[in-house]
């Protein structure tokens, strides 16, 4: 498989940072914050169409931060590492555990176009017919339908901490045209913010969309500038498999060897040959069980 790396997409600055003036000072008027959150969303939006950007994994490495942020809110105690081993190294049979769970229906919330059926993919527990319900529980502009979406999640399943923030993800993403979610809330919004509704609940969401947003973009331009050099780099492998191998760096956040459409050994001289390149890293420190990303 032939690839050709973007022109532009070597420059990070490429992609525009947010301006400092959106996140310098705390807005305190509901209209201030409403715009300053506008303001970001609108600039995402831009990124968000560059073709330049790995859409798919840029969502695959925020589905991995929106279930850090997740078990977080849940007292728990796994981050990034944890949830990276329990869900690319979970054998046949083994359960992934509740923080597990909270990665798997991130990446498969993320992994698909927004739909009941495949938000029901990613929330297994829920019928197909009750996320239909709640998809369409929001009216208005994209984030007071996202809020409307997740304060009904929450009226219905108090606990389902989890399931409301998908659920408003896919809601905030249909209200702004995108065929696929993005996590922004779960990455902004803050344990209080699960007890207060209403016009306090929108305003909730503003400020998390301002928090997000910085981090996101941050997030994208560095994997737009790291994608382009594994392109590039891409011509150099002469590994039977090498470009479906590129093609799994390029859409998910680790990838395992023995996930690789290689003989063992040749994926792991791939890997090795890849971390040489500077195109991938190896993400556990491990010597074995190893896993490599972008």
């Amino acid at each position: 498989m032939k690839m050709t790396p973007p022109d532009i997409a070597s420059d990070p600055s490429t992609l525009a940072p947010l301006p400092r003036w959106v996140t310098a000072r705390r807005a305190e008027a509901f209209e201030d914050v409403a715009f300053l959150s506008g303001y970001a969303l609108s600039h995402l939006h831009l990124v968000a169409a560059r073709p330049e950007l790995p859409h798919a994994l840029l969502r695959d490495r925020l589905a991995l931060r929106a279930a850090e942020a997740c078990a977080a809110l849940s007292g728990r105690i796994e981050r990034a590492a944890e949830l990276r081993d329990t869900c690319h190294l979970l054998r046949p049979g083994d359960l992934p555990g509740p923080a597990g769970e909270m990665y798997l229906s991130w990446r498969r919330a993320v992994e698909r176009p927004v739909s009941p059926q495949g938000l029901h993919r990613a929330l297994p527990a829920v019928e197909a017919t009750e996320v239909a319900v709640w998809l369409d529980s929001g009216q208005g502009a994209p984030l007071r339908r996202a809020a409307a979406v997740f304060e009904t999640v929450l009226r219905e399943r108090p606990r389902a901490r989890v399931p409301s923030l998908i659920m408003a993800e896919a809601a905030l993403a249909q209200g702004m045209g995108a065929t696929h979610l993005l996590p922004l809330l779960a990455l902004g919004l803050k344990r209080a913010d699960f007890n207060v509704r209403g016009d306090a609940l929108v305003d909730a969401c503003h400020r998390a969309v301002i928090a997000a947003v910085p981090e996101v973009l941050t997030l994208a331009s560095d994997l737009t500038r790291k994608a382009a050099h594994l392109v590039s780099v891409a011509p150099k492998l002469r590994a039977k498999g090498a470009g479906e191998a590129v093609e799994m760096f390029l859409t998910q956040d680790a990838v395992a060897p023995a996930a690789l459409p290689l003989p063992d050994r040749a994926a792991r001289r791939l890997c090795d040959r890849l971390v040489e390149l500077g195109a991938v890293r190896e993400l556990t420190g491990r010597d074995t069980f190893r896993l490599y990303g972008v």
